[in-house]
């Protein structure tokens, strides 16, 4: 049965949604019509785990599967042979077959975290490898007659290698028309990825068009990031896997920047839109400590992707290894007269030199009441008799304005 409720769709068709191509008013139309739409968004399996980054387009997936549409997961095993060049200076480096295989044997069983693989309607899992695998040489030329040079090459990254004289292979131009010919196999009326994805994506929408002769409609999610656009993801270095410890991933957030809060919420959670504007305003306004507020998400997130027994736990741990230990009881108070992070490492001596204290931020060793700051331009905010605890390796002072 499908959900044709007015408030819930738009709520789908809003919520962590970058853009809706090639426009949201006809995607919802097309939803209220009460005709059960099939949509799917492609995991390639380049890591043992897939990461926060990914659950939220598989969140986005279990939301149309809750209104009543077939989903499809699909797993990228032909796709990851040739490696998507999206934000890429470089070539990917190849995996084989076998580590690919091995890559995505536990993705199904994380993915149920939202979504339903049994019931009534249940999302159906693909290996895009199942179609791919059957295309020839021949049919190979027929499907790239469809696109030009120029169309490919006009991808950011693309442009970027040409610049810095770097060299873009042909099997990369193939990834877009590999991605493509999945929603013309599959049939599909929508396909859902991050907004990294648009390009790719749309060579799906115009390949349907040509092939099936109709319409297929492109769901962007927004991309996990804090306010000033740096993003959590495997390029960045910074991505909270689905397979790590409970301890793990509760720390993880614990030392993402403050702007990533409210942004996970929105993506992750099922927490009311008003209540997250309001969190958005308290950090902007410093109506609240950004700590306690990450402390509380970090809980949730740990209990979405594990249970509410073991969010307890990773929070006592991480009360107990980084709010308290190593914290002398009669600690010394130094008065600061900077505000920057990395004049201050230098006023209380524990670094001697700017390019020192930078270096000692970007090996995570600098620590700020039990978070770890990667942001060498961090700023002091001192609320009223507020101190705060500074720590570098073995050193460590209370500090306050």
């Amino acid at each position: 049965m499908v959900n044709i409720d007015e408030k819930a769709i738009g709520e789908v068709l809003t919520r962590g949604v970058e853009q809706i191509l090639p426009d949201k008013e006809g995607l919802k139309k097309l939803l209220m019509s009460g005709k059960q739409i099939k949509l799917y968004c492609g995991y390639d399996p380049t890591a043992s785990s897939l990461h926060i980054g990914n659950a939220i387009s598989i969140k986005k997936l279990s939301e149309f599967q809750k209104l009543g549409h077939k989903v499809i997961f699909l797993i990228g095993d032909f796709t990851t042979l040739i490696g998507d060049p999206t934000d890429k200076s470089a070539v990917r480096p190849k995996l084989t077959k076998e580590k690919i295989e091995e890559n995505f044997k536990n993705y199904q069983k994380e993915a149920s975290v939202f979504l339903n693989f049994e019931g009534e309607n249940p999302a159906e899992v693909l290996f895009n490898s199942e179609w791919s695998d059957k295309v020839g040489f021949r049919d190979l030329i027929e499907l790239s007659s469809n696109f030009t040079v120029q169309q490919m090459i006009q991808r950011d990254m693309f442009q970027k290698r040409i610049e810095d004289k770097k060299p873009i292979y042909l099997h990369e131009f193939l990834y877009p028309l590999a991605q493509a010919y999945d929603s013309v196999a599959m049939d599909v009326d929508l396909e859902i990825g991050g907004n990294d994805q648009m390009f790719n994506m749309m060579r799906g929408r115009d390949l349907q068009k040509i092939i099936n002769n109709r319409e297929k409609f492109v769901l962007t999610v927004k991309l996990l990031a804090d306010d000033g656009g740096k993003k959590m993801g495997k390029s960045e270095g910074n991505a909270v896997f689905l397979n790590q410890t409970p301890e793990d991933v509760y720390g993880a957030i614990m030392s993402w920047p403050d702007g990533f809060i409210a942004n996970t919420y929105e993506l992750i959670t099922d927490k009311p839109m008003g209540e997250i504007e309001e969190i958005r305003k308290q950090i902007k306004d410093g109506l609240v400590n950004p700590r306690d507020l990450k402390m509380k998400l970090a809980y949730e997130i740990v209990k979405i992707f594990h249970n509410e027994e073991k969010a307890k736990i990773a929070q006592e741990t991480f009360v107990e290894q980084f709010q308290k230990r190593g914290v002398p009881e009669n600690i010394a108070e130094i008065k600061i007269q900077s505000s920057k992070i990395v004049d201050v490492l230098i006023e209380v001596d524990f670094v001697s030199s700017k390019s020192e204290a930078k270096r000692k931020i970007d090996e995570g060793a600098v620590q700020i009441d039990g978070e770890k700051i990667t942001d060498i331009n961090y700023k002091f905010d001192f609320k009223e008799g507020q101190s705060k605890i500074l720590k570098l390796g073995r050193k460590i002072i209370k500090i306050c304005q």
